[in-house]
């Protein structure tokens, strides 16, 4: 640290990642653009659910190999084919251009997903009712394959349809286990190299989310972001958010300090002037992409920098780590295995009065 008369520099490094989402429907929130959903909220809706779901169990109520799924597009209900609405998935929650191997673990995942929600909520979830599944940020992205091409370049058809079909087709059927139930597939787009443990996160415990190192992800777009403030305008938004707080330019290094970090070395909680609050809480209030954030203010320029590393909750799969991985040579089953601790990976069929499932382990 420089000392206060030069530069106050306080250093937070903290890291949660929210995107989005999930433990026994939790929410995913797809890649870059999207919003990151309160972890708060995630928390409320796990410990709804705490049934758990085996291999026949999947194959009994999805006889058809058809889910429901809610447009909040145009609120209407869509009775889809399992496989064509992960298709859709896969491309609305991951770039095209990431290494095929990484495109069919997203797709293992996302499929696992989808029946975890339409086995816990068959009647549609409270948030919406209609149906067990949306199309929003509240479950999982979707685009129909008109959306897809309306919103790439013309050749986008050609050069990258037939390869989320491949990552689809390829693992057609395949789902996560984690001794022997389905499990609630987090994902995120970023972890900024280590992902984080679903119990510090959203409270819940999960043997199959527990942090490991995710490297390869420095060409993500959101890897590390900046945020900037004038002094004045980092303070007054702390004291709107923790009014009676007794912070000026002149005692922020004193005023502001770690008090507890994850297992993944991210802030799990910090004292704002002596009241100890949530790490997430900062990070909602200065719209930052990750808790795994730096603060450093310079009084001679009076600016208050946000440093961010990662984009999301951090739970889970790193979408960037996965690709980062395939491009290293991993393929999806040594992905999957790598960010979900200790699953496999089943292969069920759907056959009305002859149930089928193959673990592929």
């Amino acid at each position: 640290m420089k000392k206060f008369g030069i530069y106050t520099v306080i250093f937070l490094i903290v890291t949660i990642i929210l995107p989005t989402a999930i433990v026994k429907t939790f929410k995913f929130v797809p890649i870059e653009d999207k919003i990151n959903m309160d972890s708060n909220e995630f928390e409320k809706e796990i410990k709804k659910e705490q049934q758990k779901w085996t291999k026949g169990e999947i194959e009994e109520i999805l006889l058809d190999g058809n889910i429901k799924v809610y447009d909040t597009r145009n609120n209407k209900v869509h009775t889809m084919n399992l496989e064509e609405y992960v298709k859709g998935v896969v491309a609305a929650e991951m770039p095209a251009e990431f290494h095929i191997e990484a495109l069919k673990a997203q797709a293992v995942a996302s499929r696992t997903y989808a029946l975890h929600r339409s086995l816990n909520f068959p009647d549609g979830h409270p948030d919406h009712i209609e149906a067990p599944i949306c199309t929003g940020i509240h479950c999982q992205a979707y685009l129909t394959f008109e959306e897809l091409k309306s919103m790439h370049p013309k050749d986008w058809e050609k050069k990258y349809w037939p390869k989320i079909e491949e990552a689809v087709k390829s693992t057609e059927g395949q789902v996560l286990y984690y001794d022997g139930d389905l499990i609630e597939p987090l994902y995120h787009s970023t972890s900024g190299g280590m992902t984080e443990d679903a119990l510090d996160v959203f409270q819940i415990d999960r043997p199959y989310l527990k942090p490991v190192p995710s490297p390869f992800e420095e060409e993500a777009p959101k890897f590390k972001t900046i945020v900037t403030l004038t002094g004045d305008e980092f303070i007054k938004k702390l004291l709107m958010k923790y009014p009676g707080s007794n912070i000026t330019k002149e005692n922020l290094g004193e005023k502001i300090k770690l008090v507890e970090k994850t297992k993944s070395g991210r802030i799990k909680k910090i004292a704002i002037d002596g009241t100890v609050v949530n790490g997430r809480e900062i990070r909602d209030l200065f719209e930052l992409n990750s808790t795994n954030f730096t603060i450093t203010y310079n009084p001679k320029t009076n600016i208050v920098e946000i440093e961010t590393i990662g984009y999301g909750h951090g739970v889970g799969m790193s979408q960037w780590g996965a690709n980062g991985m395939a491009k290293k040579g991993s393929n999806y089953e040594e992905i999957l295995k790598h960010f979900y601790t200790g699953v496999e990976i089943g292969q069920f069929t759907l056959h009305k009065g002859e149930n089928k499932t193959e673990n592929k382990n």
